[in-house]
C-alpha cells in the first residue's frame, strides 16, 4: 500500500529556488563551499514565509509563488556600456563605482581608481591574499543568517563586492556598489552579495543602489518580473564610521528582498539611509547589533510607492552595552492601492544601562485606498535609560492645501510642495548632492 505525501507549496517552491541557486560555479575556497553547503542544509528544513507567521502577516508571497524563476546564466549577462547605465550612475562616484549585471560583477563598467591607499573594493576574484586569509571571520557571520531567505542567498552564494578600509583610513570620497537588473524572456532570480569591513578608526561613506537600466522606471510596468534576494553585511569596527545610503528603484514588476546587518563594535558610529521607490513587492530587514559600548546609530528611511506596490520595512536594533544611542526616522508616502508595512524593535536588557533610544514611524496617505500597518516596539529591562518610541499616520489636511491656492498655487503644485516638505527631513540626511537632488525629482516627477 502507498501513502502519497502532500507537500506544502511554500515548501516545494523554495526548494525549486535553492537547486536554481545552487547551480552558480563558486571560488573554489574550502571554508566557503563549507558556508554554502551549510546554508542549503538550513534551507531545506525551511519554507517560504506565509501571513501565518507574526513577522510576515501583513506581508502576502502568493504573488511571488505565481512565478517560477531561473538562476542567471553568467555567460549569457547582456553587455551593457556606460550609455546604458548612465541613469543610475553619479558623478561624485565616477572612480569608485563597482557594478554588477543580473548579480554578475561588470569589470568593464566599473572604475575603482579613486581611492586612496588602505582601501580595497573589488569583487572576490580580484581579493588579495592578505584579505582572504581573514575573509572566513566576517562573511555569514552576521546574525540572522538562519533566516530563510539570507540562507538561500548563502547557500546560492558564487561572487561579493567586497570594500575593505584599513584602520585608521579615512575615505572622503563616496564609494557606490550598483546592481542592475536587467529583463530576460524568463523570470530570473540574482542573488547579490556585500561584504563590508571598516577596520577600527576607518571612515567611509557608502551607497548601495539596486535598480533596472529601463527608461520610466519604477513606474512603467515591464511585464516581465525579476527577484532580487541581497543581502549586505556591514562590520563597523572599534571608533569607525560608516554612513550607508541604501537606494532601492526596482522595475514595477520586480520583487526584492534584502537583508541589511550591522555589527557595531564600541564607541563605533553608524549612520543608514534607507530609500525603498520600486519593485512590485518589496522587503527590507535592517538589523543593528551592538557588540560594544558607547555606540551611536541612526536609522533613516524612507517608502514612497503608488499603484499597487507592497513595500515592507522590518527592523531591529539591539543594544546590548551601556552608554550607546539610537534614534531611528521612518517615512512612508503611499498612493492609490499601495501598502506600506513598518515594523520596528529596540531591544534594551539589563546590560545596557544609560542608554538613549528613540524610534518614530510617520505615514503620509494620499488616497482612500492607501494602507500602512505600523507596529513600533521597544522591549526595555534596563531601568537607568531614555527610550520613546511612535507612529503617526495622516492625509494632506484641506486647509493647509487651502492656504496655498490663496497664495496664487494651484492644488496640484500645493499638493506636491507639502509631500515634498514630508520627504525634505529624510533627503537632507543623504551627503551626495546628486543623488538627493536626483531622489527630489523623482519624487516631483510623481503625480499625486
Amino acid at each position: 500500500m502507498s501513502i502519497e505525501v502532500s507537500v506544502k507549496p511554500e515548501v516545494s517552491y523554495l526548494a525549486t529556488l535553492l537547486e536554481q541557486c545552487r547551480q552558480g560555479a563558486v571560488v573554489k575556497i574550502d571554508w566557503l563551499e563549507e558556508l554554502r553547503n551549510s546554508a542549503t542544509a538550513i534551507v531545506q528544513e525551511l519554507a517560504i514565509p506565509s501571513k501565518r507567521q507574526e513577522e510576515w502577516r501583513f506581508t502576502d508571497l502568493s504573488s511571488l509563488l505565481q512565478v517560477q524563476f531561473q538562476a542567471v546564466d553568467s555567460q549569457s549577462v547582456p553587455s551593457l556600456q556606460q550609455l546604458d547605465i548612465s541613469s543610475l550612475t553619479l558623478p561624485e562616484t565616477a572612480a569608485s563605482c563597482l557594478v554588477f549585471i543580473n548579480g554578475v560583477y561588470a569589470p568593464q563598467l566599473s572604475a575603482v581608481t579613486g581611492l586612496p591607499a588602505g582601501v580595497f573594493v573589488g569583487n572576490l576574484a580580484e581579493l588579495p591574499s592578505q584579505y582572504t586569509s581573514r575573509l572566513e571571520d566576517y562573511l555569514g557571520k552576521q546574525q540572522g543568517a538562519s533566516e530563510v531567505f539570507t540562507a538561500l542567498n548563502t547557500a546560492g552564494l558564487t561572487d561579493i563586492a567586497v570594500v575593505w578600509v584599513a584602520k585608521n583610513t579615512i575615505v572622503e570620497q563616496p564609494i557606490h556598489l550598483l546592481f542592475v537588473s536587467t529583463t530576460e524572456e524568463v523570470p530570473v532570480i540574482c542573488q547579490p552579495r556585500t561584504l563590508v569591513v571598516a577596520e577600527a578608526g576607518s571612515q567611509l561613506h557608502l551607497i548601495e543602489d539596486y535598480g533596472a537600466n529601463i527608461e520610466g522606471y519604477p513606474d512603467i510596468p515591464i511585464n516581465k518580473p525579476y527577484f532580487t534576494n541581497q543581502v549586505t553585511e556591514i562590520w563597523v569596527e572599534e571608533n569607525a564610521a560608516v554612513t550607508h545610503t541604501r537606494n532601492q528603484r526596482e522595475a514595477a514588476d520586480g520583487f526584492h528582498i534584502g537583508k541589511t546587518a550591522i555589527a557595531q563594535a564600541r564607541y563605533s558610529r553608524y549612520t543608514g539611509n534607507a530609500i525603498n521607490l520600486g519593485a512590485k513587492l518589496s522587503r527590507h530587514n535592517l538589523e543593528v547589533w551592538q557588540t560594544g559600548e558607547g555606540t551611536q546609530t541612526t536609522l533613516n528611511g524612507l517608502t514612497m510607492i503608488s499603484g499597487e506596490q507592497l513595500a515592507d520595512t522590518h527592523s531591529a536594533v539591539a543594544l546590548n552595552h551601556p552608554h550607546s544611542t539610537s534614534n531611528q526616522l521612518h517615512k512612508c508616502i503611499v498612493d492609490g492601492r499601495g501598502h506600506a508595512v513598518f515594523n520596528g524593535k529596540v531591544f534594551v536588557p539589563q546590560e545596557a544601562q544609560f542608554t538613549n533610544a528613540s524610534q518614530l514611524n510617520r505615514n503620509l496617505l494620499l488616497s482612500p485606498k492607501a494602507r500602512v500597518d505600523t507596529k513600533p516596539q521597544l522591549e526595555i529591562t534596563a531601568d537607568q535609560v531614555k527610550c520613546s518610541h511612535g507612529a503617526t499616520v495622516s492625509q494632506l489636511e484641506a486647509d493647509e492645501i487651502f492656504y496655498l491656492q490663496s497664495r496664487g498655487i494651484n492644488e496640484v503644485d500645493a499638493r506636491n510642495l507639502l509631500i515634498d516638505a514630508f520627504v525634505a527631513e529624510i533627503l537632507a540626511q543623504i551627503p551626495v548632492t546628486s543623488l538627493r537632488k536626483r531622489l527630489a525629482s523623482c519624487t516631483a516627477c510623481r503625480t499625486y
